[in-house]
């Protein structure tokens, strides 16, 4: 009996140090998250922030790639000033992949 409630001690430990490390990882992305959001805050304008928010909903990944750009391109020192949407509509032309144009043609 005594074995068994040692186990059962021993599993609902492990159970709360796996919750609390999932916490801690939680945590540290949300840090993360608001560190990004606020070199964002920095370096682009509000219209363009508002745009590559918007683009999020769609194309996550390309706003992730974007964004870890302009955070290396700001640490580096190489961003004077503020981006602003057309900048930004520049930078998201270039990192869009080429649209493929599709013609049918009736006989």
């Amino acid at each position: 009996m005594g074995d068994e409630l040692e186990a059962i001690r021993k599993r609902r430990l492990e159970e709360l140090q796996g919750q609390q490390a999932q916490i801690d990882e939680q945590d540290q992305m949300a840090e993360l998250d608001a560190q990004k959001q606020a070199v964002m805050r920095q370096i682009l304008t509000p219209e363009a922030r508002e745009r590559l928010n918007r683009l999020k909903m769609t194309k996550a990944d390309l706003v992730e790639q974007i964004e870890s750009q302009l955070i290396a391109l700001a640490q580096s020192g190489r961003v004077r000033g503020k981006i602003d949407d057309a900048q930004l509509k520049k930078l998201l032309s270039k990192a869009m992949p080429k649209k493929r144009d599709i013609q049918i043609t009736r006989r």
